[in-house]
């Protein structure tokens, strides 16, 4: 069928908990110029040089309680939420309900969309939005292992047996109720005989087992729910506030009001919201922080959604190149001539990324003809070692996309194919009894221990 006329559907899929994975998964979606890290420290020395548009706090779900006045706010109204109606989509959800509340993202054509047409919507039509879309889904399951897809399909079967078992008992137990028991239809004909009590005693005894089902049942249903589970949740500074989004909650809840302007020298657009998150990101911490005695089980883990590292890196580089170039001519023009071995940082231009390169390269163009004479090889040699410095940052991050990409083969692979063939091979070269410590018709050997013994 036509994914675009797939009504249906189907799971979503477990996929790991990993910053690549996650940051691949926005590319997918068609989110350009982000990427996730990993945030391992919240104070300010950490996170200063992130500048994050939002943060995806991972945690041990327990069932949490608020009071219905705490989504009380006519803020969050404007704000874009979603309920979480998948189970093994809290990632996607968090991701989505941060970056659909960031105006100043590239979200691409299908988010855009999206957004724009679930604006009047519910959370709850928001969510199934979401959940029945034919890019998001395909997309979220494009990074699952093909084992945890099986597996997904296969919860879902039993999921829809089991309730059509729990309809059939329903009605069964409907259908019981409404005839009449055997002692009224008795009362009805003749007086109960001397022996019906005893009858009456054993079909209490029978509501007694079956309210210990019941009960059995519903412990079984608390378990259940107990597993461990892990669960995302986002925030996001949006509309003059802080917001946590928590796809399993009714809506927004309020962290906080942002300062009107952003605290500290040089600060961003961005950086103030930490201040005003950091407290609540305590509280989370410690509430759902280590399970053991000494609290090193760590049951957390802290993802920033930032601008494209690579991006960044590259930018910086051929910033530094445009630079060295242009130092070069003024050197020219004044007869010196700088040490030519460390010309060979010296490359072919390449391509930029930020909408404001041109103004910085600008910049650097005035101040270098600015300088006087006697500054120029100082400033040339400077600039070489921050160009080979950036070089080998952009090559960190080419590496890092490399091992990244690797990862991705290796975890959408299937081998199962593979595993059952060689299987199959091993059995019919006879070759798989043996490993298996079986004789030639497949039973285990016995009488090992007699022999040594003899």
């Amino acid at each position: 069928m036509d994914a675009s006329i797939d009504l249906v559907g189907g799971p979503f899929s477990v996929i790991e908990s990993d910053p690549g994975v996650f940051t691949s998964l926005t590319r997918r979606l068609g989110i350009k110029g982000l990427e996730l890290v990993e945030l391992y420290d919240i104070e300010p020395w950490a996170v200063e040089d992130l500048d994050p548009h939002g943060l995806i706090f991972c945690f041990m779900w327990r069932k949490d309680s608020h009071r219905p006045t705490d989504f009380n706010d006519p803020a969050a109204e404007r704000v874009w939420f979603a309920n979480q109606l998948s189970d093994d989509a809290c990632a996607t959800h968090a991701i989505l309900n941060v970056l659909l509340n960031c105006p100043a993202i590239d979200i691409g054509d299908e988010l855009r969309t999206l957004r724009q047409d679930t604006e009047r919507m519910s959370p709850v039509m928001r969510g199934l939005a979401i959940t029945n879309s034919s890019v998001i889904r395909p997309a979220h399951n494009s990074f699952a292992r093909p084992s945890d897809l099986r597996a997904s399909i296969n919860q879902l079967t039993i999921t829809t047996f089991d309730e059509e078992k729990r309809k059939a008992k329903q009605r069964k137990d409907a259908a019981d109720s409404a005839k009449p028991s055997p002692a009224k239809r008795a009362r009805t004909t003749k007086a109960p005989p001397k022996g019906k009590a005893n009858g009456r005693a054993k079909g209490k005894g029978k509501e007694k087992e079956k309210d210990d089902t019941d009960s059995a049942t519903d412990a079984e249903a608390e378990r259940e729910v107990e597993e461990e589970t892990y669960h995302f949740i986002g925030y996001v500074p949006a509309h003059g506030k802080v917001w946590e989004l928590d796809g399993l909650k009714s809506g927004p809840l309020e962290v906080g009001e942002l300062p009107e302007t952003p605290s500290g020298p040089g600060a961003g657009a961005n950086r103030g919201w930490m201040d005003v998150v950091r407290p609540a990101l305590r509280m989370k911490m410690e509430k759902y922080g280590g399970s053991g005695s000494d609290g090193s089980n760590i049951r957390f883990s802290l993802l920033a959604i930032v601008d494209d590292v690579y991006k960044k890196a590259s930018d910086e580089l051929e910033l530094l190149k445009r630079e060295q170039a242009a130092l070069q001519k003024r050197m020219d023009g004044t007869g010196q001539s700088p040490d030519a071995a460390q010309a060979a940082v010296a490359a072919p231009l390449g391509k930029t990324f930020a909408p404001d390169f041109g103004a910085r390269k600008m910049d650097r163009d005035l101040a270098v003809m600015q300088l006087p004479d006697a500054e120029l090889i100082p400033a040339w040699e400077a600039c070489v070692r921050k160009a080979n410095t950036a070089k080998v940052a952009v090559e960190d991050e080419l590496a890092k996309a490399i091992r990244s990409n690797t990862d991705h083969i290796k975890r959408t692979f299937d081998y199962e194919p593979f595993i059952r063939e060689y299987i199959s091979t091993l059995q019919q070269e006879g070759l798989l009894n043996p490993l298996l410590d079986r004789d030639g018709d497949g039973r285990k050997r016995r009488g090992r221990k007699a022999q040594a013994k003899g």
